[in-house]
């Protein structure tokens, strides 16, 4: 799930239905600059300052955050990654199995926008029998991943929260409640792991949602 209880559904889903052809054509997509020419071409009052990429519960503040088409190599399966240009000395990202059905979504609501993608996979397996459709449970805020857009005033909040911290991350509850660890040692006493089998088991995620690794560091 990507948004806290009481969160009302998002007001308007926009299907990408091309992204990750583009993704695999262009080789890396950088958020921002898609979401620069998505307002463009549609008329769109959109504006980001930076964004949070998301986690299932895991909150990293970004300057920005490309997605990267990956080659098949030693994995023997082909894939495409997250990389966070994250606010301070952190590293962020993710990789994901691109053999699994992928669709990306951009969301409204006011005064908020994200993009968020979401294997069939994952909506048959946690979604469907409560959504008739994989876009009703995006819409409804039912997705693991997502990269949340912020400008102005919440922006300066995010970067002023990751500089008073030395944890990689915060972490945000269904509840809305925000846990905010001090160093990198609390943060993985929270998700109950160590760096090297959290990266390993993609933060302990069930295979159906097609995480290969997951890097949630600080230097």
């Amino acid at each position: 799930m990507s948004t806290p209880e009481g969160f009302q559904p998002w007001s308007a889903v926009h299907h990408l239905p091309t992204f990750f052809e583009g993704l695999e054509e262009t080789g890396a997509i950088s958020v921002l600059d898609f979401l620069e020419g998505v307002t463009e071409h549609n008329d769109l009052d959109l504006e980001a300052d930076g964004l949070v990429y998301h986690d299932r519960g895991i909150r990293v503040p970004g300057y920005d955050a490309t997605f990267v088409h990956e080659a098949t190599g030693a994995r023997g399966r082909p894939a495409f990654s997250v990389e966070v240009n994250t606010v301070g000395p952190r590293n962020a990202w993710e990789i994901f199995d691109d053999t699994l059905s992928w669709d990306a979504y951009l969301l409204r609501t006011s005064g908020l926008a994200a993009i968020a993608w979401i294997s069939d996979e994952e909506y048959t397996v946690e979604e469907a029998d409560e959504f008739e459709t994989k876009r009703d449970a995006v819409a409804a805020g039912r997705f693991s991943f997502g990269i949340f857009l912020h400008s102005g005033e919440e922006w300066t909040e995010q970067v002023e929260r990751m500089h008073q911290t030395k944890a990689p991350a915060y972490l945000q509850g269904e509840d809305g409640r925000v846990t905010m660890p001090t160093t990198q040692a609390e943060f993985y006493q929270y998700v109950d792991s160590t760096p090297t089998e959290f990266r390993t088991s993609g933060g302990n995620a069930p295979s159906y949602l097609g995480v290969l690794e997951l890097e949630i560091s600080i230097d």
